[in-house]
């Protein structure tokens, strides 16, 4: 295992300093005037964007060659916090177009239901669920430290894709019933956090409301992005916790959900995005690059690009030797480096470098992920040590998923409950048309 910039904690101010928006003087107008275009990245790398329809992304788009190519481009083209910025919000924007997020659409009541708690070792578990959308049940289980003493920091625990069900037992491997989702979110519910780990749409409960394909059609990303920023809501409600601490972590499809969260929504104030930066891999699934996200006529952005909108919250960055990250030591790391320093911020990115390792969010990386959030969110870490120093994951209690399910016999599913995708994207979009007397869409949170 190789740590790159681990560094002693940095006070982190919640507001954005200018990349949400860029203020209006003549020298931000230039800047700015120059984000809006791809005239920078080389030419003899990105084929000419479609005259209709979506220019989209999709998988492995570049060679690891070219994404560095367009890194490099990039670090020229932007080469001050000024720049950066400009480029920033524009990147931002066109996020949320590309995303069918443009309005933000009103925020309605959450209805949050939790139910079944269990109590365990140094904290409890509890079945969630609360509509995103008037009808769409976000669901999830909220792990939470036995004693805290104060308000505690959160942590948004999304999953990546995983194999069909096929027979009930398949769920206990299954998302967020997954042994190694459990033990993450219980351990760091252990050392003090409130951890709450949701469903990908078509996964885990979600299953039950709109099947399994449900997740691999584009409009997934949309529902992924804004199924979030409720979850960020969520968190924020409650009572004991610190809405300034609240942090963002998943693996591979879920490291996609994490740095498109942060991205977009300040309120993270740290993300730990694992095994999925990549300077030219897209995401291989359409709820990861199936939506114009990354590409319009006039913005490029790789997802090394958007991890970067970070800057200056601190982020690790987990990879490994086996899959599209194997170069973010050499590659996409020294650019997010570099971006952080426009910000005189270079020690708050970090890379946790497994070259042995593989696709995955195992012992070493929930390891790694662990003592970056015990750092930079007062986690207590000697709540999880053993004698040895070494991160003990054996008081964690690995329930079944009939115990962890939100929807069963005792609470079935309720009855205005939506079934589709496309039932959600059109309980989004009146959500986006203005109300008598207000402007459509709320305002991007702050």
């Amino acid at each position: 295992m190789r740590l790159y910039a681990f560094v002693a904690l940095l006070p982190f101010v919640l507001a954005l300093p200018a990349t949400v928006a860029v203020g209006a003087s003549a020298a931000a107008s230039v800047t700015a005037s120059a984000a809006r275009n791809v005239a920078w990245v080389p030419s003899d790398i990105l084929p000419p964007a479609p005259t209709s329809g979506p220019a989209l992304c999709p998988g492995g788009y570049l060679k690891p060659e070219q994404g560095q190519a367009i890194l490099d481009a990039a670090l020229a083209r932007f080469p001050d916090r000024a720049a950066w910025d400009a480029y920033a919000a524009h990147v931002r924007q066109r996020i949320q177009e590309g995303a069918g997020l443009a309005p933000w659409p009103r925020r309605t009541p959450l209805n949050a239901v939790l139910r079944a708690r269990r109590t365990h070792q140094g904290y409890s578990v509890e079945n969630v669920a609360f509509e995103s959308v008037p009808g769409y049940f976000v669901t999830g289980n909220l792990y939470r430290p036995l004693h805290p003493t104060g308000r505690t920091p959160a942590v948004l625990a999304t999953h990546g894709h995983t194999g069909k069900i096929t027979q009930p037992s398949d769920y206990d491997h299954h998302a967020r019933f997954s042994p190694g989702v459990q033990a993450r979110a219980a351990t760091l519910a252990r050392m003090g956090a409130t951890v709450l780990a949701i469903d990908m749409f078509g996964c885990g409960d979600s299953i039950q409301l709109v099947g399994q394909a449900a997740h691999r059609q584009p409009t997934a990303l949309t529902i992924h992005l804004w199924n979030a920023m409720r979850a960020v809501d969520f968190l924020q409600s409650l009572p004991e916790v610190d809405p300034a601490r609240i942090a963002v972590s998943g693996e591979s499809g879920g490291g996609t959900q994490a740095f498109l969260l942060t991205a977009l929504d300040p309120r993270i104030a740290v993300s730990v995005p694992v095994v999925m930066v990549s300077s030219y891999f897209f995401g291989g699934c359409p709820c990861e690059s199936g939506l114009p996200i990354h590409r319009s006529a006039d913005h490029f952005a790789s997802n090394a690009m958007i991890a970067a909108l970070a800057a200056p919250r601190p982020m690790l960055v987990v990879s490994d030797g086996a899959d599209w990250t194997r170069h973010v030591p050499e590659s996409e790391f020294p650019f997010l480096r570099a971006i952080y320093a426009r910000y005189g911020a270079e020690n708050a990115v970090a890379n946790v470098h497994l070259p042995r390792e593989g696709h995955d969010y195992g012992p070493s990386k929930r390891a790694a992920a662990a003592r970056f959030l015990a750092e930079r969110l007062g986690l207590n870490l000697a709540a999880v040590q053993g004698p040895d120093g070494a991160i003990d994951e054996s008081p964690v209690t690995i329930e079944r998923a009939t115990a962890l399910h939100v929807f069963d016999a005792e609470y079935p599913i309720p009855a205005h409950a939506l079934h589709t995708a496309e039932a959600y994207a059109a309980a989004l979009r009146q959500l986006q048309q203005p109300e008598s007397g207000s402007p459509a869409g709320a305002p991007a949170p702050r």
